[in-house]
């Protein structure tokens, strides 16, 4: 490792010329330091008792509360407009008024229950239908206990949000959970537009 070299005495003096007609660019701001006052010395006498904290458990706390926060699905369709008469709607709704056609959902797959959905709904507008039934099933209870909870009747779920958009929401009214008589929570009422 190499030494460092010092300053000859000419070298001193020029840069002591310099340095001397030299000016600040910017006019230095002093900003004050804050004098904090000396802490007390610590004392040896002995400290309070600490805050008692209550009974120590392990594990996770139980709440009253139920986890899930999210609506249940009968809450999610109640809380759509109605967008039908109100007389029917309160006759469709106590199983009055007889569905006039009907399909089966249950035991399909997402993937096979979406076409024949839109298929027969289609077909029943066409056709100058008003009310039809689409039977889901409740669903049974799937869920493995992985990070993501599995929803119980997953057509069931699925089948109002497929009423809502294209190309099965321009032709739907409204959607309502059936009637005991005709399903109860495994089925929906799906009331169409006229043509």
């Amino acid at each position: 490792m190499a030494r460092r070299r010092t300053l000859r005495p000419e070298e001193q003096e020029l840069w002591q010329a310099v340095a001397r007609t030299a000016h600040a660019m910017h006019a230095e701001k002093r900003v004050p330091v804050p004098v904090t006052p000396p802490e007390p010395p610590m004392s040896s006498s002995p400290k309070a008792d600490p805050v008692s904290l209550g009974p120590f458990t392990m594990g996770a706390r139980t709440s009253t509360r139920p986890h899930d926060i999210a609506p249940t699905l009968r809450e999610q369709i109640a809380a759509h407009p109605l967008k039908m008469d109100a007389k029917q709607f309160a006759r469709m709704s106590r199983g009055r008024l007889a569905p006039e056609a009907r399909i089966d959902l249950h035991g399909m797959t997402l993937a096979e229950a979406h076409p024949e959905l839109m298929h027969f709904v289609l077909e029943a507008y066409r056709q100058g239908m008003r009310l039809v039934l689409v039977i889901t099933g409740k669903g049974k209870v799937r869920d493995e206990g992985g990070p993501i909870p599995t929803r119980m009747g997953v057509l069931r779920h699925q089948v109002p949000q497929w009423l809502r958009l294209p190309p099965l929401g321009p032709v739907v009214q409204q959607v309502a959970e059936a009637h005991l008589k005709h399903g109860g929570m495994g089925a929906y009422y799906v009331y169409l537009r006229r043509r």
